[in-house]
């Protein structure tokens, strides 16, 4: 089976284990949890043990190094554990942010020494797709055009290892939302970034059928006192992915960029209603926004286990259902699904 072939038959590519230690610290300080290792892998036990149905709305997993050595109470590999209820598991292999010198504050991404090798342990470890996460910022002079051709030449670069280890490559170029900026010089930024993208993977000779793209949504930054509806995000979202994606990709994977979860549920459903031609299936690829409300269900207390993987699998079922357009809202979301998940300068 190729590598296009298998990302078209993933349904939802999720991600529900950004859980390394420096983030899962941030969201079990919210629920007042210590950030131990035990805590972690107990958080994510309960998580990849919810009943089979949870494929029907998770396609994938991406896991963090930690995360894919790590075992269950009973001593059984998580990797093992999600792939018996037919899960694709995969690892993110960036290495975080390096500063970019001469420019404004602006990073490129590490991980590109002995990529293929680790590419090639973790095929051999069940792995099957890999993710790298590239941020640009909108601030005065950013992103500028050295930090957008840096980061689609090191993204192009990771998919291309990737592809000759066996891997299917989440290409991930990220326009953080920090900052004040309106949703028109969004767009204007993300069809720029996604223009260089492109051309950076067609210069590599990257197999695009064989891809997946994680981007932001085309949204205001987090300061704007402007406010958008959903279909305003949609349709904002949709004509800069026409603009700049080919065809030839076979799933939009969106991240949720510190959005609360019912907000990022919500534009979701109206990036599917969107009239707009969508030759990709367009998914969503969560962390924060697939877990705040299991993180609050959960309180770092074993007897909550029951109510924390429902509130899990009642949020999967919502996404799952926005991405087919299918979502609608009740208004009877918890708090925790309507409390913004925004952090400045969010690194993982």
């Amino acid at each position: 089976m190729g590598t296009g072939e298998k990302m078209q038959q993933t349904e939802s590519e999720v991600q529900v284990t950004s859980l390394n230690p420096s983030t899962m610290g941030n969201r079990l300080q919210r629920i007042k949890v210590e950030n131990t290792e035990e805590n972690r892998r107990q958080f994510r036990e309960i998580l990849f043990s919810v009943d089979k149905s949870i494929s029907l709305s998770i396609g994938g997993v991406i896991l963090f190094h930690e995360t894919l050595y790590q075992k269950d109470s009973q001593g059984k590999w998580f990797r093992d554990i999600l792939k018996e209820k037919g899960i694709v598991v995969g690892i993110k292999l960036d290495q975080g942010g390096a500063p970019l010198a001469g420019t404004n504050g602006e990073t490129t991404i590490q991980g590109l020494d002995g990529l293929s090798q680790r590419c090639a342990q973790y095929k051999k470890d069940g792995v099957d797709f890999g993710k790298w996460r590239a941020v640009l910022k909108i601030a005065d002079q950013c992103p500028s055009s050295l930090a957008i051709q840096e980061n689609a030449n090191a993204l192009a670069r990771y998919a291309s290892i990737c592809q000759q280890n066996g891997l299917v490559p989440i290409v991930e170029p990220e326009v953080i939302p920090d900052g004040d900026h309106d949703l028109e010089h969004c767009q204007y930024v993300s069809e720029k970034v996604l223009a260089a993208v492109y051309k950076a993977l067609n210069d590599h000779h990257v197999y695009l059928e064989g891809t997946l793209l994680k981007p932001n949504m085309v949204t205001a930054g987090h300061a704007c006192t402007k406010k958008y509806t959903p279909e305003q995000v949609a349709l904002a979202t949709v004509t800069t992915l026409h603009r700049t994606v080919p065809a030839a990709v076979p799933g939009i994977c969106f991240l949720s960029g510190g959005m609360s979860e019912e907000d990022a549920t919500l534009n979701l459903n109206a990036i599917n209603l969107c009239p707009l031609p969508k030759p990709w299936k367009l998914s969503f690829s969560y962390g924060r926004a697939l877990q705040a409300s299991a993180l609050a269900a959960w309180g770092g207390k074993a007897e909550n286990k029951k109510a924390t993987q429902e509130a899990f699998v009642k949020r999967a079922k919502a996404n799952c259902q926005a991405a087919k357009g299918q979502y609608v809202h009740s208004g009877s979301s918890g708090s925790a699904a309507s409390q913004s998940l925004f952090t400045p300068s969010y690194t993982y």
